[in-house]
Order: C-alpha cells, then sequence, then structure tokens
C-alpha cells in the first residue's frame, strides 16, 4: 500500500511538472541495426576474452571530454568532443530475440499492434513541424524503408522519401533531358485533370488519396533547388574525407539536407556489413567490430563538428541508437546474442544540457542500477527537444492516440 501510494504521488507530481520545451529544429537519427553492443561502444566494462569466453567489453576504454566518462579505444574521434553529447546508458524494453519487433518498438514508441499501425519518430516528427520550408520534405529515410519508419495511421503526408543513391537523389525526382518545361507543364496539367477525376469518383478510398498525395509531394521537390542538394563533390575535400566512406558520405549529405530544409533523417549505419554481419554480431561478426566501429566514430564525430562549424548543432539533435544491445558473455562463436534490459543510446546536440551521462548500469552492463530510461521516455525526450508536447493527442480516424505511451521527457537533459 505504501509503495503504491508513493507511486501515485510520484505519478501526481510528474503530471504537474511543466513539459520542457527544447529549440531543436532538425533531428538526425543514426540507426546501428541489429544491435550495437553498449559495453563495445558506449557503456565499457573489465575487458573480456571471446577466445575463452570471459565476459566483459571486448576492447579496453578510454576517457572523454565527459570527465569519470568513458568509451571504447575505437571511439576516439567521438571521445574527444563527447561534450556535446550525452549517454543515456539506461534504455530498456522486454523485446529480446525479434529484431523487426524491437526495431518496431524503438521507432514508434510501443509494442506492434493487431489493431493499429502506429507512426514512426520521423513521422510524428515530421506530422508535429513539417518541412522547414517548402521546397524540402519533411523526412527522409537513407536506410530501409519498411512499416517501422512509416506514417502509420497518419497516412502518405507523413511518410518519408526513400534514398537510395546518395549522389542522384531520389529516384525519379529527375526527369529526363529531352523532356523540356513546357511539355513537363503539358503532362502535369493532364495529370492533375486525371487525379481530380479519379479523386471525386472516390475510387480506392485511402490508398488513392495517400498515392495522390505521393505523387504531389515527387512534383513538388522534382525541382533543381532540392536536388542541388545531392552535389556532394560541391564540398570541401578534407571535409568529405574526415566523414570517411559511404556511411560517412551519407552524414555529410545529412547536413545538407538539413540546411535545405528537412526536418528528420535517419541515417543507417549497417548497409555494408564490412564486418560480415553489421551489428547484430553473432559469432564472427564480433571479430571485426572494431572496423564498425571506427566507421562510426569517424563519420559522427565529423558530423557533430561540421554542424557546429555552420552553427547548426544547437539547432539539431543527433540521435544514436539501434533496437538493442547485446550481453557481456560470448556465445560459443566468440560472438554475443541479443539483449534489451540494458543498453545505450547518444543523444548530440538539440540545445540540450550536453555533457551528462545519464543511468547507470552494473559492472557487465547486464543490469540497470541508477535511473532507468524507457522508449516512450526516449520518445517524449526527443519530441520536446523539438518543441512537440509528448501528451499531445494524433488521431486514427475518430480515435484520440497520445503522441507518447505515457513517456516522460529525460528533464536532467534540459535544466
Amino acid at each position: 500500500m505504501l509503495g503504491s501510494r508513493l507511486l501515485s504521488a510520484a505519478d501526481e507530481q510528474a503530471a504537474t511538472q511543466p513539459v520542457p520545451v527544447g529549440k531543436a529544429e532538425h533531428c538526425i537519427m543514426i540507426w546501428l541495426g541489429g544491435g550495437a553492443c553498449q559495453i563495445d561502444t558506449f557503456d565499457p566494462k573489465r575487458v573480456g576474452d571471446p577466445k575463452t569466453g570471459k565476459a566483459g567489453s571486448a576492447y579496453p576504454g578510454i576517457d572523454t571530454a565527459i570527465p569519470g566518462t568513458q568509451v571504447c579505444e575505437h571511439l576516439p574521434r567521438c571521445a574527444g568532443v563527447l561534450d556535446r553529447f550525452n549517454l543515456v546508458r539506461s534504455i530498456h524494453h522486454e523485446v529480446i530475440d525479434e529484431h523487426a519487433a524491437a526495431t518496431n518498438r524503438v521507432h514508434t514508441g510501443r509494442p506492434t499492434s493487431g489493431t493499429i499501425v502506429y507512426p514512426s519518430i520521423g513521422s510524428i516528427v515530421a506530422e508535429a513541424r513539417g518541412p522547414v520550408n517548402e521546397n524540402a520534405p519533411a523526412y527522409v529515410l537513407m536506410g530501409y524503408p519498411n512499416v517501422t519508419r512509416g506514417p502509420g495511421f497518419l497516412g502518405a503526408q507523413a511518410g518519408y522519401i526513400y534514398l537510395t543513391d546518395t549522389k542522384a537523389g531520389p529516384a525519379g525526382f529527375t526527369r529526363s533531358a529531352r523532356v523540356s518545361d513546357k511539355r513537363q507543364n503539358r503532362r502535369e496539367r493532364m495529370l492533375a485533370q486525371v487525379r481530380a477525376e479519379y479523386q471525386r469518383r472516390a475510387y480506392g478510398g485511402t490508398t488513392i488519396k495517400d498515392y495522390d498525395a505521393t505523387v504531389s509531394e515527387a512534383l513538388r521537390l522534382s525541382g533543381p533547388q532540392f536536388m542541388n542538394v545531392f552535389k556532394l563533390d560541391s564540398e570541401p575535400d578534407d571535409l568529405r574525407t574526415s566523414y570517411g566512406g559511404e556511411f560517412g558520405q551519407r552524414c555529410l549529405l545529412a547536413r545538407r539536407l538539413l540546411q535545405s530544409g528537412v526536418r528528420f533523417i535517419e541515417v543507417s549505419h549497417n548497409m555494408n556489413f564490412i564486418n560480415g554481419t553489421g551489428w547484430d554480431t553473432h559469432n564472427d561478426g564480433q571479430q571485426n567490430q572494431h572496423l564498425l566501429i571506427r566507421e562510426l566514430d569517424a563519420a559522427l564525430a565529423s558530423l557533430v563538428l561540421d554542424l557546429e562549424a555552420h552553427k547548426m548543432l544547437d539547432k539539431t539533435l543527433i540521435v544514436v541508437a539501434g533496437e538493442f544491445g547485446r550481453p557481456a558473455k560470448f556465445d560459443a562463436g566468440g560472438g554475443r546474442g541479443h539483449q534489451s534490459k540494458a543498453f545505450t543510446i547518444a543523444l548530440a546536440g538539440g540545445g540540450l544540457q550536453n555533457g551528462k551521462t545519464i543511468g547507470t548500469t552494473d559492472e557487465l552492463g547486464t543490469e540497470i542500477v541508477e535511473r532507468p530510461v524507457s522508449i516512450p521516455d526516449l520518445h517524449a525526450t526527443i519530441c520536446c527537444a523539438l518543441g512537440i508536447d509528448p501528451a499531445e493527442e494524433l488521431y486514427d480516424g475518430d480515435r484520440p492516440v497520445p503522441i507518447t505511451d505515457n513517456g516522460k521527457p529525460i528533464t536532467e537533459l534540459f535544466t
């Protein structure tokens, strides 16, 4: 009874506290698909040995710009700028051995439902804030196009533009050189008549409306102003080199997309599998995990410093996340399994009170010892950083749906 009363009193106090309002205008999510090991990256522990099975980190820790906080030795560039970050080491949820369900949980903040398709955090931001200007989309995805990243019940207007080629831009946005402006305008007028007639007859319901909205968005963005964003060769050679390979170039493109007016961008870092498995480091994937970490280090540190040089870091929240973490114990093949009860998500920039380490895990990063943070709490923090009330309600038809699943923002990051 006493515990219930204390919990009720704490909930009542939290409900009366004002919701923090951040000053971020953009968000970049760096997605470590497969589940990065927290004790091999941002929460190092004692060093173990995959050959003998001794549990622990695969690499030693090194000091950082946050006094008392270490990261793994393969993150030296991030270590030097970690005072622009906050490490949230106590993230947790209950989905363990299902990548798709865990990915859905982190992107939507909710369990998979059989009756409703929830929108992703990218689509929530796109819906709530829209693009910064009319020459850019609200939401760009450089990763895996599936329902977990999608708009759910919000519909196509909150969907993403998907990039497969960082040099050419979105597929279908550049018309043939043989099509003149006059011919293009004539085509668009004819298409508008067909679309209007089809809508008048109400064929297809929501599906057709979503398709129509997608066509409108593509036509709006197909001009040279947005497409010029993809000319990465206009950037200085030394800057491009500092970002590294394909993943790094995507992070550089993300900065240019923000400058064009994009509100939310997701960039996946597991597309080339340079270690054989990406972040899903079972068995042999562990052996070359350091290559993956070094690639992340170069691109992420360059992105932070580049945004800072352009006076955009305070206006841009960077979220480095995956679907879960990994345990300290090594499997029979020298790799690691999955762990969702304690893992790390890093936040950078965004006008937050940076340079903090939130939450503590035990000696092997297996259990949360202090300050647990749920996925809904993470979503509430992202929303508040971008000036969105996490308690606001969206609507699935006539059904009200709160933006977060009772999430509470990490208030320490705003004070």
